[in-house]
């Protein structure tokens, strides 16, 4: 069941164990005189494939009350993903929303409640199966049906329920059907089955370049981003990212900052996930890095390219990799006229991913060594008025720093051979 249905199912059980402990200690009841536990199996469905955007489809279902005594009352839910929607909901059924929380996507609920005998040993269906419909952006989406001897409710998370207004919907017996043979969810009092429901659409997974312009010595900001361009919504194995991007650096650069979501695989290059196990249509992410160009080589080019697992879906493959462009300029070494920094100097990076500082400017994907960072080397605060004097001042102060360090190493080596 969806962890909002199975997770309002701890605390009964808990109480029923509790409940159980205290007869016995009281001796209110004999072992073995405790009722049956009713045991609910779903039939097969099979997986629904071939779906045209914009079509219905219904959803034959079928159970077996598998214990030994007879319920009165039992409830069925349908949970699809966001691709699919429901397209009536019975006057006994209610629809709520569920909102993608860890790593589950939304979806969309309607559960069912069956006041009537469920005999055991028979088999049960709805007189007519729900429609679903596949929405314009389906892909790869998911059914999941449960059937429950108690009403679990919507759960953390879901919206308020809205009673449908459809005709009302009641069970039948299926008497020339095979009753379910008892299966691994005995005595739960529930049973649910996953559909994989998959449509005949694309989805256009697209990256993009840069090109970057700066001095040998600069700090400058990367910014690569992926893109689905749609026009259907793509859902992956839960656990497991979306698609994968591989960024490779252009020679002459280092790295100083990597993105969060990109870890290095060595040689400048650097692969990068998403955070979820879907990408919605219009939806994407953005990598930002900052590089340090070392030298100026000429004609420097790095590139950004579709990574992972196979997108049999995309159709386009001539977005699938992009050019990143460096137009360096300068000596071939960082030695003397760097106007950026990576350890906090005059060109540091803002939260929004742009390069800022005397040492060097960014807009969008360059960055470009600036007048300032040049007179910073050559006679520091001459438009202030400062003179030499700041500079000396700050060299006795980074002294007293590097003094004061020094005494607190010496004590912290002290304390750890205590």
């Amino acid at each position: 069941m969806p962890p909002t249905l199975s997770g309002s199912r701890l605390p009964r059980r808990t109480a029923g164990a509790v409940g159980a402990v205290a007869l016995i200690a009281l001796g209110a009841a004999p072992a073995g005189a405790a009722d049956p536990e009713p045991s609910l199996v779903l039939g097969q469905i099979g997986p629904i494939d071939g779906l045209r955007p914009d079509s219905r489809f219904s959803v034959p279902t079928s159970f077996t009350n598998t214990g030994t005594a007879a319920l009165g009352k039992v409830w069925m839910s349908y949970s699809v993903t966001r691709g699919l929607a429901h397209t009536e909901v019975p006057s006994n059924c209610s629809r709520y929303e569920i909102t993608d929380f860890d790593e589950e996507p939304s979806r969309s609920v309607v559960l069912c409640e069956f006041d009537q005998t469920v005999r055991p040993g028979v088999v049960y269906a709805p007189e007519r199966p729900l429609t679903l419909k596949a929405l314009d952006h389906a892909l790869y989406d998911e059914l999941r049906v449960t059937v429950d001897s108690t009403e679990t409710g919507p759960g953390d998370g879901a919206s308020e329920p809205v009673k449908g207004t459809g005709p009302a919907l009641k069970l039948v017996e299926r008497p020339d059907e095979t009753p379910a043979a008892p299966g691994s969810s005995q005595g739960s009092g529930w049973g649910a089955a996953t559909v994989k429901v998959t449509a005949r659409n694309t989805a256009d997974f697209q990256v993009s370049g840069a090109r970057l312009k700066g001095r040998a010595g600069d700090t400058v900001p990367l910014v690569v981003k992926f893109t689905n361009a749609g026009p259907g919504w793509v859902l992956r194995e839960i656990g497991a990212g979306a698609t994968r991007i591989r960024v490779r650096m252009p020679a002459g650069t280092s790295v100083t900052k990597t993105d969060g979501f990109c870890k290095s695989l060595g040689s400048g290059t650097y692969e990068c996930g998403t955070a979820q196990a879907w990408i919605n249509e219009g939806g994407g992410g953005t990598y930002r890095f900052e590089l340090r160009i070392d030298k100026a080589v000429p004609g420097a080019k790095g590139s950004v390219a579709l990574a992972g697992q196979p997108r049999p879906f995309d159709v386009h493959k001539a977005n699938d990799t992009a050019d990143i462009v460096l137009d360096a300029t300068g000596a071939g070494s960082t030695a003397g006229g760097g106007s950026t920094s990576s350890t906090g100097g005059s060109g540091t990076k803002t939260s929004g991913g742009s390069a800022s500082g005397s040492g060097s400017s960014g807009t969008g994907g360059t960055a470009t060594a600036g007048t300032a960072g040049t007179a910073a080397t050559g006679g520091g605060m001459a438009d202030t008025g400062a003179g030499p004097a700041l500079p000396l001042a700050g060299a006795a102060a980074g002294a007293v720093v590097l003094g004061a360090g020094t005494v607190l190493a010496v004590r912290r080596r002290a304390a750890r051979q205590r």
